[in-house]
């Protein structure tokens, strides 16, 4: 269904991309550090699903209205920005009740939620859209299956490659975090460092644009 000459292009194009640490890098860091490893991976799995239903919208249409109209662009990155910030002033607010679960362990609620979260933010990345609508039809191989069908295989190399990747970061983080964990006056600061990283890129997406 996809040439193998496309498809190697595109999980070139592809790693150089995720290697370079964004958003999805720096939240999932964030809650790694506030919930150890296992919310890292839940994040790391939320973000990757949110990132391949903008993948289905470029399949069928919207990744080219988002490329296009500066006014649904501009709607999107504000209510990812918006949340990241929400989601930062939250981990500093309860820093303490972090610490005083100094064994580091998330319960599965806990995962869950964190994946929710994590969800918003990837489906909310206006970044991954427009990399997306931008990129994903220069893959396309005229005389292969429909341009849908090959965007959307496309979109989920991404994905899991995104994932892998994120999931790495994510057992780093919840490694060091753990080891912060056997002091709880430790571990809550170092959950609001967390939550400050996430303020700090909400602020920055905020502030950037298309080509930024």
């Amino acid at each position: 269904m996809i040439s193998t000459t496309h498809l190697l292009a595109f999980v070139v194009s592809s790693f150089i991309l995720i290697a370079i640490p964004g958003p999805s890098v720096l939240f999932t860091v964030g809650r790694a550090l506030v919930l150890g490893r296992r919310g890292g991976l839940a994040s790391a799995a939320g973000n990757s699903a949110g990132a391949f239903l903008q993948a289905l919208a470029v399949a069928f249409g919207l990744g080219a209205i988002v490329e296009r109209s500066i006014v649904v662009f501009t709607v999107i990155k504000f209510v990812g920005a918006a949340y990241l910030v929400y989601l930062g002033v939250q981990a500093i607010r309860h820093r303490r009740s972090f610490a005083d679960t100094a064994a580091g362990a998330v319960r599965l609620t806990s995962a869950r939620r964190a994946a929710r979260e994590a969800f918003v933010v990837g489906l909310t990345n206006p970044k991954v859209i427009v990399f997306f609508a931008a990129v994903l039809p220069q893959f396309v191989d005229p005389a292969g299956a429909a341009a849908s069908v090959q965007m959307l295989l496309f979109g989920a190399v991404f994905t899991v490659m995104a994932f892998l990747m994120d999931s790495c970061w994510a057992i780093g983080a919840g490694s060091a975090r753990d080891w912060f964990a056997r002091s709880p006056g430790r571990l809550g600061h170092f959950s609001a460092v967390g939550g400050v990283a996430m303020i700090g890129l909400g602020a920055r997406l905020a502030v950037t644009g298309r080509n930024d």
